[in-house]
């Protein structure tokens, strides 16, 4: 896995890669040992995982928890992925940009410590934890978001490149 730049790992086995367009539930399925019925993760046919995309956080999650968004946060804030893992009863929230041109997405990564801030509120009446993290493609490797990058890590927020550890997500591997 490549986090923060640094390191490897094969990500059949240890991570999922995602390219353009490529959402959790597909790059999941693809991962040894995992399925996915509709947004449950199964490995080995355990459940271990729990996906709630866009609207799906609010009306599958936190309102049958008797979360009112409303009172909490001014307005929803739409995840591309948000995993709620089992065993750590953490909710990952996985945001997924790719680029090819500068563009409004170099705005938009500053914005994690406001999303997690908000995320962490909603949250905290169900003894969930949350984590935030980017995942990014190569195009910003380049040096000009060096300080974006830093930024991200200063304010407790995750980014990795093109791959997302399952290890980061606590989630199982089949062992050789």
């Amino acid at each position: 896995m490549i986090r923060g730049g640094k390191g490897g790992r094969t990500p059949q086995k240890h991570g999922l890669h995602f390219e353009e367009r490529t959402d959790f539930a597909t790059v999941i399925a693809k991962v040894p040992g995992y399925t996915v019925q509709d947004d449950t993760i199964l490995f080995k046919g355990k459940d271990v995982a729990r996906l709630y995309k866009k609207y799906k956080l609010y009306d599958k999650l936190l309102e049958p928890l008797g979360v009112k968004y409303g009172k909490l946060i001014s307005k929803r804030l739409l995840p591309d992925d948000a995993v709620l893992v089992l065993v750590n009863k953490t909710l990952y929230i996985v945001e997924i940009k790719f680029q090819t041109v500068a563009g409004s997405v170099d705005e938009k990564l500053q914005t994690c410590d406001f999303k997690l801030r908000q995320y962490k509120k909603l949250v905290e009446s169900t003894g969930l934890k949350v984590k935030y993290a980017y995942v990014l493609n190569d195009w910003f490797k380049k040096p000009e978001y060096k300080d974006v990058l830093t930024y991200i890590k200063s304010v407790g927020c995750d980014y990795f490149f093109n791959e997302l550890p399952l290890d980061y997500l606590g989630l199982p591997v089949l062992d050789n």
